[in-house]
């Protein structure tokens, strides 16, 4: 039981929590030991609000899940997991998550909360609701990068840092649908309700728009942000920011593979690369460059 509550949590999905490091990186803090900790320390709070929302999402969405080629075999879906298990678990992760965001900063408690509170609407309502879906999602991300801002004082956190999140989390949030779909083979509606009102040529539409804008709103950034050294040598990641893209457009449209950029970094080789190389050229410039 144990081990299938784990994989309910989805610890793999954890990584999507690292975002909350944006603040303590980009405001040059990364090596100061109090705020990283600090920052480190909303990290797991995080993880267990998140394993919370999973939790919540995989209750409300049993029986639809036995209907998905893949979301079948989650543990609650598939007997592994009895519901009463996971009401508990959820209770005692909140029990755990809630006073412990309060005791490192009441506004991450109140972000944490707001993070709660749109997930559990998500999970029970807003998820049939077209592009809200998506952008509920999408929030999430931002609620994160906020989180990490409220942890630590920042002095040069740009906020053309939200508008990159808030896009890049767009991107991932309708590539993540257009997987679902195409997994589904035309029975969309009988597992996710709000997919019958997606197609394949909007979706590609969407996320092109998005894309186009990320890379626009994160090249200004390179140049304009006023925390940033003035060489403008961050303008150096930006080759790095347009192969991710450009490379998560291949897996989708040339091989064929679904799924959101956050599930496909986990097993492809070059977007791992990409990501590694992106965050080192990243600290180099803001940490050596000044």
């Amino acid at each position: 039981m144990l081990l299938a509550l784990l994989q309910t949590m989805r610890p793999k999905q954890w990584t999507k929590n690292g975002v909350v490091f944006a603040a303590l990186v980009f405001d040059g803090q990364l090596f100061h030991v109090a705020p990283f900790l600090r920052t480190l320390a909303g990290f797991l709070v995080l993880c267990l609000l998140s394993s919370t929302v999973y939790l919540v999402n995989d209750l409300a969405d049993i029986e639809k899940d036995r209907l998905h080629p893949k979301k079948r075999n989650r543990p609650l879906a598939s007997g592994w997991l009895s519901p009463s298990a996971a009401v508990i678990a959820a209770v005692a992760l909140l029990a755990v998550a809630v006073p412990a965001s309060f005791w490192l900063s009441w506004r991450f408690g109140v972000i944490g909360l707001i993070y709660l509170a749109s997930n559990l609407a998500y999970s029970y309502g807003l998820k049939n609701v077209v592009i809200l879906d998506v952008l509920v999602v999408a929030m999430g991300y931002v609620l994160r990068v906020g989180a990490g801002v409220a942890l630590i004082t920042v002095e040069r956190f740009s906020p053309w840092l939200y508008i990159c999140m808030s896009l890049l989390a767009l991107f991932m949030s309708f590539g993540k649908r257009r997987g679902e779909l195409v997994l589904m083979h035309g029975n969309s509606g009988e597992s996710r309700r709000v997919l019958q009102d997606y197609t394949l040529s909007y979706l590609d539409e969407l996320i092109n728009l998005v894309s186009s804008a990320t890379v626009m709103a994160y090249s200004l950034y390179t140049f304009s942000a006023p925390n940033l050294p003035e060489n403008h040598a961050m303008m150096l990641t930006i080759p790095f920011v347009l192969y991710g893209i450009f490379r998560y457009l291949y897996l989708i449209h040339i091989k064929g593979e679904g799924g959101a950029p956050d599930e496909l970094v986990l097993t492809d080789r070059p977007l791992q690369l990409t990501f590694a190389l992106w965050g080192l050229t990243a600290v180099g410039v803001l940490y050596l460059s000044r």
